[in-house]
């Protein structure tokens, strides 16, 4: 390659969604590690205008922040209808996540969330898009 050129890579994008900033910092850092790009968003409404202005290849959601909830996740299958969402929470229960489920949520975990099995899924999820470029 000449000198002064980069080579870019093509990566699949996540968006992480989550209102709490130091789980955010760890999220975005341990799924960087996966070469992916990185979008940000502290709160729903802030994911909601994320999705619309560049479509991701992952989101991954706080349910309970400012502007979150169950209608929230029902708002972004409608703007973004067919991106793998996995959902993370601390206010879980059996009803929540059967409703995040019947709105296609494809991963659902509880905090605190092993990171180990957060990054398979999101691997997983990944897989068919990225033709085994997540590491």
């Amino acid at each position: 390659m000449a000198q002064g050129m980069t080579q870019e890579r093509k990566s699949a994008v996540v968006l992480i969604a989550e209102d709490d900033w130091e789980m955010r910092r760890l999220l975005c850092d341990e799924l960087y590690d996966l070469g992916v790009t990185i979008r940000e968003a502290a709160d729903g409404d802030e994911a909601l205008r994320s999705v619309l202005d560049a479509r991701p290849s992952l989101i991954l959601t706080d349910l309970r922040m400012p502007a979150g909830g169950v209608d929230y996740i029902a708002r972004l299958r409608t703007f973004a209808p067919g991106v793998p969402l996995v959902l993370i929470t601390s206010f879980g229960d059996h009803q929540t996540k059967a409703d995040a489920l019947a709105l296609g949520v494809e991963a659902y975990f509880d905090k605190p969330v092993r990171i180990s099995e957060l990054k398979e899924a999101v691997r997983r999820l990944l897989a068919p898009a990225s033709d085994g470029e997540i590491d």
